[in-house]
């Protein structure tokens, strides 16, 4: 074992002999669960943002189809009627959780299986053996480059996924994304292809949960839902009650007389979508709160690019820790804050992402969106001393309504 780790450490992440470790545990778990994926209608979705809410709109789907199914995702683990939070916090665990999930399911007698599909889980062989009926993409924009090179082979990677087809099944597009001519050329049985701007559900979608951006996500889940044979119209209705994901634009109710929205918005992309999409909902008198920030270790390119956008687009900005890995956090926000000079927003720095919270409560006025970014349903912040137990959603009802 402590070869193994020693070996980890001197090869970089795509080396050849690191990927041949991951494909080979693969192997060894598909073989030790006995190829569970041959006993399900498997729908993989991948994408850059907004997998975990278009697999939990899909399995919301399913199940008012009465369609016994499993989903894995970022936020939670289900197995027929079993439901679990992912505390791994990887879009696409170990090789023997996914193979494991995928027997539990079978055994639970699922017929069906939703897969998220992180690019680092498709380059490194983790998702193999699954063969999926159903390959789906969200939307790519540029990320987790400091592993892929460059945005290009980021797409490529993503691309996995629909060769893993075979030629058969049905791929579901995105027209409006810019991965869709490379991956139109893929081969496959069958394609469905969705796009807000071409052909949008109008006033028949209902979502409880606000943005242009989930519409998009909902279109996507209804074109999968079609593939494995439900009603369009069935699907549509179904999402009506869709409630939202713990962590994904999921709003806290505490009394308090302004919003907190807590979204695990980490992209350019997405915060672009999400502030926007805030923005446009609120009434001219009242402003947007944001708790921004960025990882460490990866991408520091995209932290000016957040903090341009979060200083453009709200009212008040704090830029605090988020996951900093092994980076010091005072200089991730200095990276942010220096993307912040031509905005209109008032920038604070809170280093304490507790006291950084606290601070955007008592600014809030009645009637003020408060939006904490960058760690959703999160349970840890990774630090340079390792995890540290975290819940956002806990710590924000704490402050909103303390007890006594």
């Amino acid at each position: 074992m402590i070869f193994v780790q020693v070996l980890q450490k001197a090869l970089s992440q795509r080396h050849p002999l690191r990927i041949l470790w991951h494909r080979g545990k693969t192997c060894c778990a598909a073989l030790a669960y006995r190829f569970p994926a041959r006993k399900l209608v498997i729908i993989g979705i991948t994408g850059t943002d907004g997998k975990t809410t278009t697999v939990g709109m899909l399995s919301h789907i399913l199940k008012e189809a009465h369609i016994r199914h499993g989903a894995l995702s970022t936020a939670f683990f289900l197995i027929g009627d079993t439901m679990e939070w992912n505390t791994t916090q990887k879009t696409s665990p170990s090789p023997f959780t996914v193979q494991r999930f995928l027997r539990q399911c079978v055994t639970a007698k699922c017929t069906h299986a939703i897969l998220e599909c992180s690019s680092h889980g498709l380059v490194q062989g983790r998702l193999n053996f699954i063969w999926p009926t159903v390959a789906a993409i969200t939307n790519t924009s540029p990320e987790h480059l400091d592993y892929h090179g460059t945005f290009e082979q980021y797409k490529k990677d993503k691309a996995i996924l629909f060769y893993m087809l075979n030629g058969k099944g049905t791929k579901v597009l995105n027209k409006d994304d810019c991965s869709d001519p490379l991956l139109k050329n893929i081969p496959s049985a069958h394609i469905q292809e969705y796009s807000y701007h071409l052909q949008p559900i109008t006033s028949n979608l209902t979502l409880n949960i606000p943005g242009s951006f989930n519409i998009e996500n909902a279109m996507c889940a209804i074109a999968c839902a079609e593939a494995i044979g439900v009603n369009r119209d069935a699907a549509i209705e179904a999402l009506k009650t869709f409630p939202t994901i713990p962590g994904r634009m999921e709003k806290i109710e505490e009394g308090q007389p302004f919003d907190v929205i807590i979204d695990f918005t980490v992209t350019p992309v997405a915060y672009q979508k999400t502030l926007s999409a805030l923005c446009a909902s609120l009434p001219p008198d009242k402003r947007l709160l944001v708790l921004t920030g960025s990882c460490g270790d990866r991408m520091k390119e995209k932290r000016p690019i957040i903090g341009r956008i979060c200083s453009t687009l709200a009212d008040i900005v704090v830029v605090s820790n988020e996951d900093p890995y092994t980076e010091d956090p005072e200089k991730i926000i200095d990276d942010v804050i220096s993307g912040t000079r031509d905005g209109k927003a008032s920038v604070h720095r809170i280093i304490d992402r507790t006291e950084a919270i606290r601070f955007l409560f008592k600014k809030a006025q009645p009637g003020d969106t408060v939006l904490l970014c960058g760690k959703g349903s999160d349970t840890t912040m990774w630090t340079k001393e390792g995890q540290i137990p975290w819940n956002e959603r806990e710590i924000a009802r704490e402050l909103l309504h303390p007890t006594p």
